[in-house]
């Protein structure tokens, strides 16, 4: 599953701001963004900056906000309902916030459980809104929001340290982002207070510096750095971060937005055993299926032929077999008919039928027809009761009985097809 992640510069503060304002509350969107196209998530594929219609296509887009525009307050977080969660958060935390709680975003940090402590992000929500405003507008359609840095899950993980270079505006300086279980923070080298916050010797830290700043890093720390490119690192803090993309900043159509991500998330590598699975299954089910109907075909043909043969064992005048149960009917009937045997259809056995059905108190018949193996009594004035109790008998024996104009006609019943 291919993954675009799209870099937002650091917000403008001190600067000047765009005199008449704009989407994102005053500060001006960059023209060309910075990108990192990875086919994994994890790897990095292409890299470079381009104007939002010249972004490159993927199945998911991520934006990553820069390590100085995310603020993490460690608070009670409040019990509260959904919908009054986000205005719970701005009143615990308005003391701790330099901004109106209108001009925040709030977010919940990984783990954070309602009624214990826990992690929430803060950060700039006109700045973030245009920039989502403007990715979507331009056709990408943004699932996630994540930090470049996040505090470490556990006082036990080791510290995570980046050196990189900052546009101050005025000039280039070195800086350091620091996160650690206690929270992150991102400080210039060239004050005295990083290395006030620096570990000490015996903490586990693990260092990496952008190329242009490694140079400055190693004589900061007075030891070789590990080099991690910028499109590195962002790849890397798409692994376990949390989406800032909550509360009224949540994506809708969260219906279809599920199937689609349950759709790549299915394509997706991890997944293949399961496909592989699935696969496997369907194909020994339509070779199962096609080996039953191959049995069953040849437990038919087995049971024509038997057919066959008994009509021919039984009737050897039958030369060619079209239709072994009727031709075995007709050839039975013509024999019965010539050893003078009166059959089910004949006129005999129909008038001994009608006979012993007849309803009690009916006269005798006045008239009779006989054709094709049914007979047609005369019935005038017969009582809808007399006519149920000659059907009822006449189904008893096997036997069918019509009634109209008078008239009854019985005719041997067909014979029930086992379903």
């Amino acid at each position: 599953m291919s993954v675009l992640v799209v870099q937002l510069p650091p917000r403008d503060r001190l600067r000047a701001r765009s005199p008449g304002g704009d989407a994102a509350g005053g500060w001006r969107l960059p023209q060309e963004w910075s990108f990192v196209l990875s086919g994994d998530g994890r790897t990095v594929a292409q890299s470079g900056q381009a104007a939002l219609s010249l972004l490159p296509r993927a199945d998911s887009v991520v934006l990553a906000l820069a390590e100085a525009d995310v603020g993490w307050h460690r608070v009670s977080i409040p019990r509260a309902p959904a919908a009054r969660l986000r205005a719970a958060l701005a009143g615990v935390m308005e003391e701790a916030l330099l901004d109106d709680d209108e001009a925040l975003h709030f977010a919940l940090g990984p783990g954070a459980v309602p009624g214990r402590e826990g992690w929430v992000a803060v950060t700039h929500r006109p700045w973030l809104q245009a920039a989502l405003t403007a990715l979507e507008g331009a056709g990408r359609s943004v699932e996630r929001v994540v930090p470049v840095s996040m505090p470490s899950a556990a006082a036990t993980d080791p510290a995570r340290g980046h050196f990189f270079i900052a546009d101050t505006g005025n000039e280039a300086l070195p800086w350091l982002t620091l996160a650690r279980a206690e929270g992150v923070v991102c400080l210039c080298l060239a004050g005295g207070l990083a290395r006030a916050l620096l570990p000490a010797a015996g903490d586990a830290v693990r260092w990496t510096a952008t190329p242009a700043a490694a140079a400055a890093a190693e004589r900061w720390l007075g030891a070789p750095v590990p080099l991690q490119s910028d499109a590195e690192r962002t790849l890397e803090a798409l692994q376990g971060a949390v989406n800032l993309r909550q509360f009224d900043l949540a994506p809708r159509h969260r219906g279809s937005r599920a199937l689609r991500a349950g759709a790549r998330r299915f394509f997706s590598a991890q997944w293949r055993p399961v496909r592989l699975g699935l696969a496997a299954l369907v194909v020994l089910n339509l070779v199962g299926l096609n080996a039953y109907a191959w049995q069953q075909r040849q437990l038919i043909s087995g049971l024509r032929q038997v057919m066959t043969d008994l009509l021919r064992a039984t009737h050897p005048g039958v030369r060619a077999v079209l239709d072994a149960p009727l031709q075995m009917q007709r050839e039975t009937e013509r024999l019965r008919a010539a050893a003078g045997r009166a059959g089910d259809s004949d006129l005999e056995v129909l008038l001994a039928v009608a006979a012993a059905a007849w309803p009690d108190g009916q006269g005798p018949v006045q008239t009779l027809h006989f054709e094709s193996g049914q007979l047609t009594l005369a019935a005038p004035g017969w009582a809808q009761a007399q006519q149920a109790q000659f059907r009822e008998r006449l189904r008893s024996a096997g036997y069918a009985a019509e009634f109209a104009e008078g008239r009854l006609t019985v005719t041997r019943a067909p014979a029930r097809g086992v379903g």
